[in-house]
This record gives C-alpha cells, structure tokens and sequence, in this order.
C-alpha cells in the first residue's frame, strides 16, 4: 500500500523559508512522477512543482525561481524548498505521485490534479507579512 505523508511546514515571515519533505512508503515504481500540489482557503487545488523519475522538472509560473523539488531516491523522500516565500504561497500543501513519466506527456507543461492518482494528507504552510 502507497502511503504519502509530508512534514516540514509551519508559519514563516514574508521572504523566509521552508522545505516540506514528503516520504513515500510502499513505493516501488520505476518510472514515476511526483508532486507537490496546494490549496488555499477558497480556491481550488493547484500544481506548484514535480518531477519525474528522470529528473525532469515542471514548475508553476508562480515559484519559478522561489521554489525547487528535488528527490533522495535513498530515502524514498521528496522535497520542496521554498525560499523568498509570499503571503500569497499560504495553502495546504500535498505531495502526489503516479508511476508515469507524467511530465514526458505533458512536454513542458504542469500535469493536472486528476493524473495523480496517491496523495497525501497534506501540510500547512502559512506565510504573514
């Protein structure tokens, strides 16, 4: 059974930091995408960053630059730094994987909610100005 559960968020100033982890038990794909997802109060869930098994990368627009995935296959572990963080970046953020190159299929663009199919319960990262 695949089982998905994030840490590392927390309240942080206005251009401060934090890096969630997500740890995947259960796990035994060779090919795979994982990702990190948010929601804010009110608004619907959307993609922030993933990346395939190859090391390939997909970013939204908003943390170009801010944000970075990245994986320790050792550990099973996913991470998601986010520097110069925003008020606006306040959301739940979950972690989410499917064993598919997804990002081959989307050639540079972000996969969608519904490619995913394991989640986790989420974290709160709250940012205040």
């Amino acid at each position: 059974q695949v089982q998905l559960v994030e840490s590392g968020g927390g309240s942080v100033q206005s251009g401060g930091s934090l890096r969630l982890s997500c740890a995947a038990s259960g796990y035994t794909y060779s090919s795979y995408c994982m990702g990190w997802f948010r929601q804010a109060p009110g608004k619907e869930r959307e993609g922030v960053a993933a990346i395939d098994s190859d090391g390939s990368t997909s970013y939204a627009d908003s943390v170009k630059g801010r944000f970075t995935i990245s994986q320790d296959n050792a550990k099973n572990t996913l991470y998601l730094q986010m520097n110069s963080l925003k008020p606006e970046d306040t959301a739940m953020y979950y972690c989410a994987a499917e064993p598919l190159n997804l990002l081959a299929y989307y050639s540079g663009g972000f996969p969608e909610e519904r490619d995913f199919g394991y989640w986790g319960q989420g974290t709160q990262v709250t940012v205040s100005s």
